[in-house]
């Protein structure tokens, strides 16, 4: 199978990932506790439109809707035995509309955490969830996608699974983890354990990063702290528009297309290679980010000061390393607390 990604990496300088899916499905009327797999079958066109919103924004990567399609997640929707047709059709109208775009737009298979805890703080096996993550994977494959990615994930034994499940089904891929608990994922995973972590794996991702968070400036705190681990893997920085404020009954984000523009650019000075946005990141966000990569000069590595001066202040005095004691144990004192 050619690995589009790699070729794309080989050639740009910067790769354009894709924005929010949820936000801009929720604009076109998606309604909260609905499951946006459902509309792979029920409103393909609305799909179309979400992909083809990205592609024509700049995007040279985005992300398929299936982000929620384990069969633990579509369980909660009575669709648990619908994995293999969700996701293969998510990702063949994602293939669709990248082969109509003019030139190489790589289709990303999403892949979300299960939902579930992993043994031993909760019940689900590794066993078990290699075979959930494997199944999605296989229907991704069977759909085209070029490349499959898991994001959003905290816990390190979620993305081991994820990525034995993705030897299995013989896929490159990348992996993102949310780092939303001052610097750290919920699990406590800091971006240092992340950078160490993928090195231990048998098939290492083709690129690793981060996702979603508490915005544009924490997201590049831990993307320097990749960087400083010293990987010589592109890093992916898919951050928030903003800071989620809850307005009229709605959640709107509060970056604007000027601030993600001014993300993007700071991204890649920070040390990532694939740049896109996660929620809020609406096309108008993506075009200020194409516009910006495509304008200015790379720059020097940016200072925190630097970073919170462009884009607000950090969410937390720390990114989370100081005294890391890693994720186990920070685990398992978390649980006796």
């Amino acid at each position: 199978m050619t690995n589009a990604l790699s070729k794309l990496l080989d050639t740009k300088d910067a790769i354009l990932a894709d924005g929010a899916t949820g936000t801009n499905l929720f604009n076109m009327g998606l309604q909260s506790g609905d499951a946006p797999e459902l509309w792979n079958v029920d409103a393909p066109d609305k799909i179309r439109a979400l992909y083809k919103g990205s592609v024509d924004a700049g995007s040279d990567l985005f992300l398929t809707n299936t982000f929620g399609g384990t069969a633990a997640r579509l369980k909660l929707h009575d669709a648990q035995n619908r994995v293999g047709e969700l996701n293969r059709i998510g990702a063949e109208l994602g293939r669709e509309i990248a082969d109509k775009a003019g030139r190489p737009v790589v289709v990303a298979g999403s892949v979300g955490p299960t939902g579930e805890i992993m043994e031993p703080v909760g019940s689900l096996s590794h066993s078990e969830a290699v075979e959930m993550f494997h199944e999605q994977a296989e229907a991704l494959k069977a759909g085209g996608v070029d490349v499959l990615w898991v994001e959003t994930i905290s816990a390190p034994e979620e993305f081991r699974a994820a990525a034995e499940a993705f030897a299995l089904a013989d896929m490159p891929w990348c992996g993102t983890m949310s780092f939303d608990t001052a610097g750290r994922t919920m699990m406590g995973v800091t971006s240092a354990d992340l950078a160490l972590l993928v090195e231990t794996l048998p098939n290492p991702p083709i690129a690793f990063g981060a996702n979603c968070g508490t915005g544009a400036s924490d997201i590049l705190r831990t993307v320097l702290g990749f960087a400083a681990q010293g990987t010589e893997r592109p890093l992916i920085s898919k951050g928030n528009a903003g800071i989620p404020k809850y307005l009229d009954g709605h959640i709107h984000y509060d970056g604007t297309p000027e601030l993600m523009g001014r993300y993007a650019a700071m991204a890649r000075d920070s040390g990532a290679t694939i740049i896109g946005g996660c929620c809020g990141t609406m096309p108008d966000h993506l075009r200020k980010m194409r516009e910006a990569l495509d304008t200015t000069s790379r720059g020097e590595r940016p200072t925190l000061d630097q970073i919170t001066e462009a884009l607000g202040p950090f969410s937390s005095a720390s990114d989370g390393t100081e005294g890391d004691a890693g994720p186990e144990r920070r685990t398992r004192r978390r649980r006796r607390a």
